[in-house]
Order: C-alpha cells, then structure tokens, then sequence
C-alpha cells in the first residue's frame, strides 16, 4: 500500500500572475503528460473560495484513445483520510464519539491483546499519526483480504486487534509517525459505536450533506484506469482491499472533490455545512511540536509570503493525487493522475503545486 503524506519541498518556482487561467492549467497538463509514464492527469484550481480553473488531459487507459473527461473519476488514495477525520468529527460534534476518550475504553473489546502502550492513545492522536503506530499490520494478511468474505466492519475490527497488539516504533504524542492504522482504526471504532459501515457513514456524514458522489473499489473498463507498470489495471486487485476504505479508497470526480475542499476552506470562516467552525479549525491545527493535523500535513508557503497550506498526498501504487488548501486565502489546488509508482506522476505535481501555490492569498491582495 502507497499512502503518502505532502512533504511539498519549498524551493522558488516561478510566480502565476493573478489567478490562475485556464490557459496555464492546460500549458502545466501538457508539459507533465509529456513524459509518458503518465496516460493522464487533472487538475483543478481555487481562488478565494471558488473554482477558477479546471482542465485535464490524456487518455482513460494508454491502451486505447478514450480521452478523459471533465466528470471522470480518480482515485484519490490517502487523500481521503481528510475526509475519515470529517466523518470522526462529526460523530464528536453528536456526541456519539469523543476525541480525548482512551482506546482501552472505546475498545474494550480489545483490551486484552492491546498492548500498554496503546490503551490512552486517544482518536485524535491516532488521525494525526501520533498513536506510535506502524505503518501497517501484517501485509501478507492485509492481502489475503481481498478474497475474504466476511464483513468489513469484522475486517476492520480484526485489523486494529492486529494493529494494537505490534510493538510501537514511537512513543504516544510525541513525533508524528505515517500510519494507516490510525484511520482504519478510528474507523473500526465509528463502526462499533454506531452498527454502520464506515461507507455508509460516509455517505450520510459526509458526501449525501455536500452533495457528493463518490465510490469506494477500482474503476473497471469503460471508466478512468489506474496503472501497474505502464500498463492499465482493472479489477479485483485495481486497488487496495476494500476493508482499507478508511485510508482512502476512494474514487469521485474533480467536482465532487472540490465540493469536500470547499468546505474545508469555507469552514474556518463559519460557513461550512458539516461542523462547527471550532471542529475545523481543530482538524486543520497541527498537534504537539510536528507538522500533521488530522487528516492534513500542515506547511508554510511561498517563503517570500508564507501562509499556512493544510496538504496531503495520496496514491494505492496506481493513481497518484495531490491536495493543497490555504484556509486564511480560500485558495486551493487538486491534482489527480491514473499513474502512480514507477511514473513521474508524483514529482509533476509536486512542481505545479509549488507554481500555483506561490500566488495563493493574490487574488485578495492584488499583489
């Protein structure tokens, strides 16, 4: 499994004048899918609140002609990992759940084989990486998930036992430490304290408010493709397993996507529709003395004018996605590829991101 969290390297990157024009968008696609490890990408951009720009370019699959279109879907990978935190905290904001609860009291279930170093660990500290979690269980068994039969939630419940009973590579709240185990066990707890799927929470917390569509699985023929090795993947093993939703097994068009960014952004100014303006600023704040928040990598860009971007990266090894949201400017960028390891999907992002990011907070200045 490749989940990745946004380490966008500061470096100078030349400077978009004003917003961000279509034009350019369409010059950026076409100068990354010039190498052609990447059939496709898409991008959309966010200026003081709204959608400025939109484009994308290439192909479904390298091995036919089907161009993508504006309403395809992309895999987002660890992307939604935002949007698992969103749903914790709206079942916080009901009282359902609480952030500070310890996991030996929200999971007594699973207290006898958790080991001590886990029993304060609380939901908070496991969304922002900071529970000293490994990056994954065992993965021969996460594998063997994909023919299991059982239920999810019963998946998602034996992958936090195996979780919580490895030995911790950090201590509790201190650094932040990339796990997965953290939103599938956070996950694995809304399941419990409601008797609903994480999907079906999903689509009643999070997308069914903002109007979202969206799928959890892999795209099949006829649609979008990832891509393992230069070639297009579809299929049972397209993807992660589907007990791994949580992470961010999640496909959904750039419009859709832009609906979840949006109230992100206008959440910190009151104007959200899923949370308190206090639950956003929470999962947006980094925690401790690190730069991850729940759901978020948390930076300070352009280093001539710096403001706080909430980023993140995701990818299953076969799609590669990019977010970057500047809550104080109401400024945003998504980017998607159905190209992951082995391309340069991720470094051609990384370079856009860092051209666009640089005139955030612009359209408010005129500067």
């Amino acid at each position: 499994m490749k989940t990745l969290l946004a380490s966008l390297v500061c470096s100078t990157a030349f400077l978009l004048s004003g917003t961000a024009r279509a034009h350019d968008v369409n010059a950026m696609l076409q100068q990354a899918l010039a190498d052609k490890s990447v059939p496709a990408m898409a991008i959309l951009v966010i200026r003081d609140g709204k959608i400025d720009a939109q484009a994308q370019a290439g192909v479904r699959a390298n091995d036919g002609k089907d161009a993508v279109r504006a309403d395809d879907v992309w895999n987002i990978g660890s992307n939604g990992k935002a949007m698992t935190a969103t749903l914790i905290a709206r079942l916080v904001e009901k009282g359902v759940l609480s952030w500070d609860a310890p996991l030996s009291r929200i999971l007594p279930g699973l207290s006898a084989g958790m080991r001590a170093e886990y029993r304060d660990v609380s939901l908070a500290d496991l969304l922002a990486h900071r529970a000293g979690l490994p990056p994954n269980p065992d993965e021969a068994w996460m594998n063997s998930t994909y023919t299991d039969t059982r239920p999810l939630p019963l998946l998602r419940l034996e992958y936090a036992q195996r979780a919580l009973a490895d030995a911790p590579i950090a201590t509790a709240r201190g650094e932040s430490h990339y796990s997965n185990s953290g939103a599938m066990i956070a996950a694995a707890i809304a399941e419990r304290a409601t008797g609903k799927t994480y999907e079906e929470l999903m689509q009643s917390e999070v997308f069914g408010p903002l109007g979202m569509r969206a799928a959890f699985g892999p795209t099949v023929r006829g649609q979008n493709l990832g891509h393992k090795e230069g070639k297009p993947i579809a299929g049972l093993m397209a993807g992660n397993p589907l007990m791994m939703a949580p992470d961010g097994e999640i496909n959904l068009s750039m419009a859709d996507w832009a609906k979840f960014a949006l109230d992100q952004l206008q959440g910190e100014q009151g104007k959200g529709k899923l949370l308190k303006q206090e639950t956003y600023v929470f999962l947006h704040t980094a925690q401790g003395e690190t730069n991850a928040a729940l759901g978020w990598g948390v930076m300070h860009f352009p280093p001539q004018a710096p403001q706080r971007v909430l980023t993140h990266l995701g990818s299953n090894g076969y799609w590669h996605a990019l977010i970057a949201l500047a809550p104080d400017s109401g400024d945003g960028l998504l980017i998607a590829a159905n190209a992951g390891e082995g391309s340069s999907a991720q470094a051609s992002q990384q370079q856009m991101a860092k051209t666009i990011m640089a005139g955030f907070g612009k359209a408010k200045t005129g500067k």
